[in-house]
């Protein structure tokens, strides 16, 4: 094998897309255009010749989110929704070659679902396997390197543009997990997809006065993808991933990272659009500056928005969470912005959390 295989031995490129199962589809469709500034840009369903489900494809910079709904009750996908509402169903990654990822994984331990198939229409051709992961949550393995099509094959063109919100691509992509069961997880991206523990984050880290949480970072071998995964710490109350397991009756995706290069100008605009975001209290830019030191952005334009700021040995960066985007206490977004840092926000953690707590205290969750 050679030192390129070693470190990659799937042949992982990047994220290729991110499937959500969701009750209405073309509601979605409609509220990540709204709400998000993502365009539509193809469609599977009765018009295509698929008679399970239907799917609209959202593209925004290089994210590209499928939200699909099952047309009979024998999908599998009626299940997923009764038990978790909507949420991440796959994060689905571009390799090299399917087959031999696929044969890869599965021998270092994976669950295959899907055996590697061959797929296309006009604009060429695609295999694809899948993998499992935590939870209900899979890995669609796909080599598509020469597909000129809308999407993938059997999706059709469908274009509903919309101005953007300058969302660039997926940064980072977070599950949480079981009590006990994040290093099992990391293990399993270390030793069947090739990952590293990229940063680890204790319940010292990451606590309040009453809630507690660890995670670990594990990134793919030129950190094009980096998937955090949490677990519940003891605390003196209830975390919010405990909060989430109970409400997803499993563990899953807890929240999609997306990329911006100007996160004030994103950020007014998702605001605009009514996408609401968690609340910061004006005291934290004094403590957050005096961490941080200088930035080029005014504080004046940050502290309106609720912009987090933390600083690494390589730079700093900007993020911001919404409020969770189902009617669960589930799934949200994040949006950040990256200046040479390649943290997580580590700073951050005890203003995010406590307002994290105060939305899990309105909900009686706490």
């Amino acid at each position: 094998m050679n030192e390129s295989a070693s470190k990659n031995p799937l042949g992982i490129r990047r994220v290729h897309h991110l499937e959500l199962a969701v009750g209405n589809a073309k509601q979605a469709a409609y509220y990540y255009r709204k709400a998000f500034g993502f365009s539509q840009i193809a469609y599977r369903g009765l018009e295509t010749g698929e008679r399970d489900l239907t799917s609209y494809v959202m593209a925004q910079g290089q994210i590209r989110l499928v939200l699909s709904t099952p047309l009979s009750s024998a999908h599998p996908y009626n299940d997923y929704l009764r038990r978790h509402g909507d949420g991440v169903v796959d994060i689905a990654l571009e390799v090299e070659d399917a087959d031999q990822a696929f044969k890869d994984a599965t021998a270092r331990g994976a669950t295959a679902l899907s055996e590697p198939g061959s797929a296309e229409d006009a604009g060429g051709s695609a295999r694809v396997a899948a993998i499992g992961t935590y939870g209900e949550v899979r890995h669609s393995l796909i080599a598509a390197g020469g597909y000129r099509g809308s999407f993938l094959p059997g999706y059709m063109a469908a274009l509903e543009p919309e101005p953007d919100a300058g969302l660039l691509g997926v940064d980072h992509v977070v599950g949480n997990v079981e009590q006990g069961k994040m290093s099992a997880w990391a293990d399993f991206y270390t030793e069947v997809m090739g990952f590293h523990r990229y940063i680890t984050f204790d319940d010292k880290d990451i606590s309040t006065e009453y809630s507690a949480l660890q995670s670990v970072v594990m990134a793919s071998h030129d950190y094009a993808v980096k998937f955090p995964i949490n677990e519940p710490a003891v605390g003196k109350k209830k975390s919010q991933i405990q909060e989430y397991i109970e409400f997803n009756e499993a563990p899953g995706v807890q929240h999609m990272a997306l990329l911006t290069r100007d996160i004030v100008a994103t950020v007014r605009s998702l605001r605009g659009r009514g996408v609401e975001f968690l609340h910061v209290p004006a005291a934290y830019y004094a403590e957050a500056l005096a961490r941080v030191g200088a930035i080029d952005e005014a504080v004046d334009d940050l502290s309106p928005l609720g912009i987090l700021i933390d600083r690494d040995d390589e730079g700093y960066l900007l993020q911001l969470f919404t409020r969770p985007i189902e009617d669960r206490p589930t799934l949200f977004i994040e949006v950040i912005q990256r200046k040479g840092a390649r943290g997580f926000g580590k700073g951050n953690f005890r203003a995010l959390f406590e307002s994290i707590e105060r939305e899990q205290e309105r909900r009686g969750n706490l």
